[in-house]
C-alpha cells in the first residue's frame, strides 16, 4: 500500500537595513523592522493562515487518516510571536487535531551544519525546546535548512538521537534507484532518510498555476492517479515544499487550497494513505545505504550549494561569519546570540548570488549581489568588532578551553536531568506499589497463627530428661 508524507516549511527571511560603512561602531542594530513586519504579515495573510486552517478543516474530516508534518526555523517563530501570533495559534490547534508531526532543525535556518558541529547542536537542541514548549512534543525527526544533506551531516544528526532525517532525491545521487523508498546514513545505520520527490513536489508548488505546462490546469483526480500508477514496490511518497507555496508562489486564486482539500478523498478512492515521517521511519524497513559525499540540498536544478556558496563573496562572507562562532558561544550573551542567529539566516548569502536562475531575481533593498555583499560585510565588521571587545586578547587556545569547559557543562547537566528523571519514576512506582504492599501485608497477618510457647517448653524438658537417662552416672 503506498502512503504520501506530506510536509512542510516555515521559515521567513531577515531582512537587514542599509548599513554604511561609518555605521560600524555606532551603529549595532542592523534590521530593518518595517520590511520584516510588512514580509511576515503579508505572508501570514496570503498563505500561512489560509494554508493552516485548509489544513486544519482536513484533519477534522479525515480524523486518523490524514497526517502531515511541519517544521520551524526559531528565527520564523521569533517573527510570529512578534508580528503574527495567529499563525502559532492556528498551528496549536493542528497540533490539537493530532494530525500533524514537528520537525527539528537548525534555529537559525543557517548553515552551522556545514562549519561548526557543536554551534549546529546548540541551534538543533534550542529549537527542539522552543518546540516543546510550544506544543507539547519533542521533534524525533530532522530537516536541515534548505535540505541540506551528506554523510557528515547524517552522522551528525544520528547521534543528536534522531531517528529519521529528510533529504532531496537528487538524481545525481540516487542515479538508478527511486526517491520512493527508505535509505539510511551510511555512516549511521540507525537514522532513516525519507528522499524528497522533487517532481511531484514542485508540480504543487512551482508549475500549479502555469498556464504554459502541458499538464495545467492540474485537477486533483489527475495528481492522484499519478501517485497511484507509481511502480508497484514504490510505496513511499514523500511530498515535501514551503507552507508559502499554498498562497503565495501558487496565489489563492489559483485554487490551490481548493485542490489541496481534494486530495485525502481521491487518495483514499486509491488505497493510499498519509504518513508522518515517524511513521515510516518506525513502520518501513530501510532499502540500503544511501551515500552522500556533497551536500545536497532542495534548490535550483543542481541541488547542491551553488545558490548560497557558489561564488568568492558568498564564501568570504560565510567563513568570516562561522571564524567566529566559537567566540559567540563561549560568550554567552543573548543579544549577540540572536544576531548571530539572525546574520546566520541563509537568505544572507543567498543575496549574494550571481547565478543567473537563483532566487527568480529577487534580492530584497539590494541593487546587486554585490550590494547585498558589501551591506552585510559592512555589518559583520560591527559584530566582529563587538565579539572581540567583550574578550579582545581571547586566543584559541582559551576559546577552545571554554567551549570545552561550556561542553562539559551541558553533559553533566543533561546526566543530572536523566538521573532525576530515573529517581522520579522509581519514586513513583514505589507510591504506586505501596498501597497494594501495605494491604497484602494486613492480609498475611490475619491469616497467619498464633504462635504456641507451651510446646516448645515440653520438648525442652523432655530433651532433658532424655539426656539424663543416658548419662553414665545415672547408671
Amino acid at each position: 500500500m503506498k502512503t504520501v508524507c506530506l510536509y512542510f516549511e516555515i521559515h521567513q527571511n531577515i531582512h537587514l537595513k542599509r548599513y554604511r560603512f561609518f555605521d560600524i561602531g555606532t551603529d549595532h542594530y542592523y534590521y530593518d523592522d518595517y520590511e520584516n513586519e510588512r514580509s511576515i504579515t503579508e505572508t501570514a495573510e496570503k498563505s500561512y493562515v489560509p494554508a493552516l486552517e485548509a489544513l486544519i478543516e482536513m484533519a477534522r474530516k479525515n480524523p486518523g487518516y490524514f497526517k502531515c508534518a511541519i517544521s520551524l526555523s526559531g528565527t520564523a517563530i521569533e517573527l510570529l510571536e512578534n508580528y503574527a501570533p495567529q499563525v502559532l495559534e492556528l498551528l496549536g490547534e493542528l497540533n490539537e487535531t493530532g494530525a500533524v508531526e514537528f520537525l527539528a532543525e537548525p534555529y537559525s535556518h543557517g548553515f552551522s551544519s556545514l562549519k561548526n558541529p557543536e554551534v549546529f547542536r546548540d541551534e538543533v537542541n534550542r529549537l527542539c525546546k522552543k518546540v516543546k514548549s510550544l506544543f507539547g512534543k519533542s521533534p524525533k525527526v530532522f530537516r536541515n535548512s534548505c535540505l541540506i544533506y551528506d554523510d557528515e551531516i547524517g552522522a551528525q544528526v544520528a547521534d543528536m538521537g534522531f531517528k529519521g532525517m529528510l533529504a532531496e532525491g537528487a538524481k545525481h545521487v540516487l542515479g538508478w534507484k527511486s526517491p520512493h523508498f527508505v535509505y539510511n546514513c551510511c555512516r549511521n545505520p540507525k537514522l532513516k532518510l525519507l528522499l524528497r520527490d522533487h517532481s511531484l513536489s514542485e508540480d504543487i508548488s512551482f508549475r500549479f498555476n502555469d498556464s504554459n505546462w502541458s499538464e495545467y490546469p492540474l485537477f486533483a483526480e489527475r495528481y492522484a492517479d499519478w501517485v497511484a500508477q507509481l511502480p508497484e514496490e514504490d510505496q513511499i511518497v514523500n511530498i515535501f515544499m514551503e507552507l508559502c507555496a499554498l498562497g503565495i508562489f501558487q496565489p489563492l486564486s489559483s485554487n490551490i487550497l481548493e485542490f489541496m482539500k481534494a486530495l485525502p478523498a481521491q487518495f483514499k478512492q486509491r488505497g493510499i494513505t498519509f504518513s508522518t515521517p515517524s511513521e515510516i521511519c518506525s513502520k518501513v524497513k530501510s532499502s540500503g545505504d544511501l551515500v552522500v559525499e556533497y551536500p545536497t540540498s532542495w534548490v535550483d536544478e543542481e541541488r547542491d550549494l551553488s545558490p548560497w556558496l557558489g561564488n568568492a563573496m558568498q564564501r568570504e562572507a560565510c567563513e568570516k561569519l562561522y571564524s567566529i562562532a566559537d567566540r559567540v558561544r563561549a560568550i554567552r550573551d543573548r543579544k549577540l546570540q540572536q544576531d548571530f542567529d539572525y546574520l546566520q539566516a541563509s537568505n544572507n548569502l543567498r543575496f549574494m548570488s550571481t547565478k543567473a536562475n537563483s532566487y527568480g531575481g529577487y534580492r530584497g533593498i539590494y541593487d546587486s549581489p554585490y550590494d547585498a555583499f558589501t551591506n552585510y560585510m559592512n555589518i559583520l565588521g560591527d559584530f566582529t568588532a563587538r565579539v572581540n571587545n567583550l574578550y579582545p586578547d581571547m586566543d584559541n587556545e582559551e576559546i577552545n578551553s571554554l567551549v570545552t569547559t561550556i561542553k562539559n557543562q551541558e553533559t553533566e547537566l543533561e546526566l543530572k536531568d536523566k538521573e532525576i528523571q530515573k529517581l522520579k519514576s522509581m519514586v513513583a512506582r514505589f507510591e504506586a506499589a505501596a498501597p497494594a504492599a501495605a494491604e497484602v501485608e494486613k492480609k498475611v497477618v490475619k491469616k497467619a497463627p498464633a504462635a504456641k510457647k507451651t510446646p516448645t517448653k515440653t520438648v525442652a524438658k523432655k530433651t532433658a530428661n532424655s539426656k539424663k537417662a543416658v548419662s553414665p552416672k545415672s547408671k
